[in-house]
């Protein structure tokens, strides 16, 4: 199903319809895995849902969360572990179904069944009740204070539309799955699903009903989405007008896009580090030595330089300026030392290195199979031979995630904000519902424990001290090497105004022309 097309510029124009000024032709690098909104947590997988269904609340473009289809939220007076919300009268699915509690029930209980890899989010609830037609409680266990940071990606789907189609869990997409959702929707959201063509072309038509008409700018009639994995084949559409928008202007086109009339480069810092996982359980990188000396044979600066084209902002930690828990300290990252590298590949018995496959994505993020490129030769430096594995990120994200690969790269948004989201998917130890993208073998009782108890610490000032003792957990294990925090560049056309948002998700209800 997840084939890799590499579309020319002949064929774009080939394949477009007639557009009017209204409509918004939009590229990036790789499509949606799915268009089940609960079966993948994945930047362009949420940033094509969130076109078509709506969470009960969302970020905007400046990352502040707003009301969706919650009009307010609060935490009981009477029972801190209670949540409460109301929720917005009056919309109406695409088929025409209205919109009540029993919808936001079933859709986050669904977010927490197999299959699903929004379960993370909600794993503090408790319950899920249905107060009324447009009240909702959820209960936690114990009082978080933060459980509203959670659910800004939590798309609410019509529980008659998914009873009657067979879809009452998501498809577990690393198995093979699939179900009527993977390529069916019917949300609540500005635009509705016109077809889809998987990695080729998606078009979306503004919805007629959509509650927020009458709130947002609402300019845009109609999306023509074409994902274009090719760099130069992505820039040349921008430059001949064939697509309006693209997210992933390659950092070495930036002047050249800059430069040309008609165009623009809207630029901001995202939401999202790049960082490289390694098997902490087998094999020579179960050795502490040599974590650490891959670690310090990472050249950051030199990728910053040559590959990144000064677009990025390397790290010392897995989590990104915008996160609770992100300090100065932290961010500081070790001296590119090849002679203290060796020195720590012989103390650990490696002096002669070793032979490792390192599997990258080739068109999830920006210059990711080149940066692996990098990484290569900087480890071949220490005796370290690795062999380069790319693959498009349908087929890497299962290995990378099924603990298949004992070298990998991984990119990591946190739509919380909140160092938790981390901890909860790539710290704690692998279960069912908890750790899902931390296949390093990485497990301490100690920092699970002081994880869950996140979930319900309201002295704010005692959680953070918290956060601050997981990391130094984190960073002493070294079972990831951050590399950099990423920075967007979006192209447009002149007649555009729209912000970058930092979870690098355009909400096209909010853009207007000029």
């Amino acid at each position: 199903m997840f084939h890799k097309i590499l579309l020319t510029t002949a064929a774009i124009a080939a394949s477009t319809v007639t557009v009017s000024a209204e409509t918004i032709r939009w590229a990036r690098a790789g499509d949606a895995i799915t268009m089940d909104p609960h079966a993948q947590n994945e930047g362009p997988t949420h940033g094509m849902n969130h076109q078509i269904y709506d969470s009960l609340l969302q970020r905007d473009m400046s990352g502040n969360i707003i009301p969706s289809l919650a009009l307010s939220w609060a935490a009981l007076a009477d029972n801190p572990n209670v949540w409460r919300f109301n929720l917005r009268q009056g919309v109406s699915y695409h088929d025409g179904a209205a919109f009540d509690s029993e919808d936001v029930v079933f859709s986050l209980n669904r977010a927490m069944a197999d299959g699903s890899e929004m379960k993370e989010l909600l794993s503090s609830i408790k319950d899920i009740r249905a107060v009324d037609a447009h009240t909702v409680d959820i209960e936690t266990n114990g009082a978080n204070p933060l459980l509203v940071n959670n659910l800004t990606n939590m798309f609410m789907m019509d529980k008659g539309w998914s009873t009657a189609n067979d879809v009452l869990t998501p498809h577990d997409v690393a198995k093979g799955e699939t179900n009527f959702a993977t390529m069916n929707t019917n949300g609540t959201g500005a635009f509705m699903l016109v077809s889809r063509s998987v990695d080729e072309k998606t078009v979306l038509k503004s919805n007629p009903n959509y509650w927020g008409k009458d709130i947002y700018p609402n300019q845009v009639t109609d999306i023509i989405y074409t994902p274009i994995q090719s760099a130069a084949t992505r820039v040349a559409a921008l430059l001949s007008g064939e697509v309006d928008i693209i997210q992933d202007v390659p950092v070495q086109d930036l002047g050249r896009v800059s430069g040309t009339d008609g165009l623009n480069v809207a630029t901001a810092a995202q939401n999202r580090v790049i960082f490289f996982g390694l098997d902490t359980a087998e094999g020579p990188t179960s050795n502490l030595k040599v974590r650490q000396a891959m670690n310090i044979a990472i050249n950051r600066d030199a990728i910053k330089k040559i590959v990144m084209r000064e677009q990025s902002d390397p790290t010392g930690v897995i989590m990104p300026p915008f996160v609770n828990g992100w300090t100065e300290a932290l961010n500081e990252y070790p001296d590119y030392d090849i002679d203290a590298a060796k020195g720590l590949m012989a103390d650990a018995g490696f002096a002669n290195g070793f032979d490792i496959t390192l599997n990258c994505p080739n068109d999830r993020y920006i210059n990711d199979e080149a940066i692996c490129q990098a990484a290569v030769g900087m480890m071949a430096r220490i005796g370290i031979n690795v062999t380069l594995d790319a693959k498009p990120k349908a087929q890497h994200f299962p290995i990378a995630k099924g603990g298949e690969a004992p070298f990998y790269m991984l990119g990591w948004g946190v739509p919380t904000f909140d160092s938790h989201y981390i901890f909860n998917y790539l710290v704690h130890t692998q279960t069912d519902k908890r750790g899902s993208w931390n296949p390093t073998g990485y497990s301490n009782a100690d920092v699970d424990a002081m994880i869950v108890s996140l979930e319900s610490e309201t002295d704010l000032a005692a959680r953070d001290a918290t956060i601050a003792k997981i990391w130094s957990a984190v960073q002493d294990a070294q079972m990831y090497l951050p590399i950099h925090n990423q920075v967007l560049n979006w192209g447009m056309k002149t007649n555009i105004d729209f912000d970058v948002q930092p979870e690098d998700t355009p909400h096209f209800q909010f853009l207007k022309f000029k």
